[in-house]
């Protein structure tokens, strides 16, 4: 039973930082309704600005660099990439984002060559123990930071004017934009803000207790894709629970991996691609997908 809280424990923390990787992929599809594959690179370039920099200004203002450095990536390709193609058709858009996401990744991956980068967190390799439930004080700092950010998103998502703005652009551009939302603020601040929310997730899946940040940490936000597919691209909640299940699968099977093997070894990496392949032959718009009607 021990075992099994901890297991949980881990998944739920895991999961709230997945939940932050798939509100990345869900903002930007609200607001321009492209599937970002250039997330993976959003969320490496903001780990290792915090990598390179928490040297010499200290942890907190890497942190900071590092989420700003990733929201300025991400508003450059909107602005210099996406805004360009304005008005071409979704799927090419996304195909466009796999060739962003290419090119960012090999530049990354070339300056960060086989070194595992530290980000100098301050918790380092502590636990604390509840009862007989023993967990990485990273662990909860992630549950605690996702809790956060993702309460202040979505009073911001309801309560400010962006907010109502990409709500409205969701529900229909074209009646956006003659009400006189500006389109393209809207699809330049959601970039920016799924940048910096895979900043702050960057660093929680390179803390204890995986070694640091290297040139797959990128691989993260293709685990946390089926969380915002099985929640349903077009859901701010559907992310947050999504992310919550991916995470609490992949922990459960990897913890429990060992009494598994009859499905074959590394069914943990596994776990959350069937889980969305499950939900979605139940579900095809997602758990709060919205589903889209058509007159034949």
């Amino acid at each position: 039973m021990t075992t099994f809280a901890e297991l949980l424990l881990n998944g739920v923390s895991l999961g709230s930082v997945y939940a932050l990787i798939a509100l990345g992929f869900v903002v930007i599809f609200r607001a321009t309704e492209v599937v970002n594959f250039a997330h993976a690179s959003l969320l490496l370039a903001g780990g290792y600005v915090t990598a390179v920099l928490h040297d010499d200004i200290g942890f907190w203002p890497a942190l900071a660099a590092g989420i700003a450095g990733a929201a300025l990536v991400g508003a450059a390709v909107e602005f210099l990439v996406m805004r360009r193609h304005r008005g071409a058709d979704h799927s090419v858009l996304a195909i466009v984002t796999i060739g962003v996401d290419i090119l960012l990744t090999t530049e990354l991956t070339r300056r960060i060559g086989t070194d595992v980068l530290a980000l100098g967190d301050p918790w380092g390799d502590a636990v604390v123990s509840l009862g007989p439930v023993t967990i990485a004080s990273t662990r909860i700092a992630a549950l605690v930071a996702a809790a956060l950010l993702i309460t202040a998103f979505l009073l911001v998502f309801r309560f400010t004017a962006w907010g109502v703005a990409m709500r409205a652009a969701a529900e229909s551009p074209s009646t956006a934009a003659l009400m006189g939302v500006r389109l393209g603020r809207v699809s330049l601040g959601a970039w920016a803000v799924a940048g910096g929310l895979a900043a702050v997730a960057a660093l929680f899946l390179t803390v204890f207790p995986t070694p640091g940040l290297e040139r797959s940490t990128s691989l993260a936000a293709l685990r946390a894709f089926p969380a915002a597919i099985l929640g349903g691209l077009d859901s701010t909640t559907g992310a947050l629970v999504g992310g919550l299940l991916v995470g609490i699968t992949e922990s459960l099977a990897t913890g429990y991996q060992s009494d598994l093997t009859f499905l074959g070894r590394g069914i943990g990496d596994l776990a959350p691609y069937l889980l969305m392949v499950a939900v979605l032959l139940i579900r095809p718009a997602g758990l709060f997908g919205t589903k889209e009607l058509a007159r034949v």
